[in-house]
């Protein structure tokens, strides 16, 4: 992989002088391979819940209890959208 980011850059650094715009396509390449090439660690993958794991159960908790006051709140203040929404996912 990295030869053939090095022969790219080559051929477009050669292409270059009668064209700037080589340089810039041979510099984005360079860009590329650096920040998402070989050799450059990976972003872990999310978890599972979709979420950052909670600190402490009682966070966890918290959190929970807020987005269900939410929802409720949601449901009282928007009943006709919020029975809408229950019909399509009980389908």
């Amino acid at each position: 992989m990295r030869g053939i980011v090095v022969a790219g850059t080559v051929v477009l650094v050669i292409l270059g002088i009668g064209d700037h715009a080589w340089w810039l396509a041979a510099g984005a390449l360079l860009y590329l391979y650096l920040t998402y090439g070989r050799g450059s660690p990976g972003t872990p993958p999310p978890p599972a819940g979709g979420g950052t794991p909670p600190d402490s159960y009682r966070a966890y908790r918290e959190r929970r209890d807020r987005q269900a006051r939410w929802e409720r709140r949601y449901r009282r203040e928007h009943p006709f959208e919020a029975r809408r929404q229950e019909r399509e996912k009980s389908r």
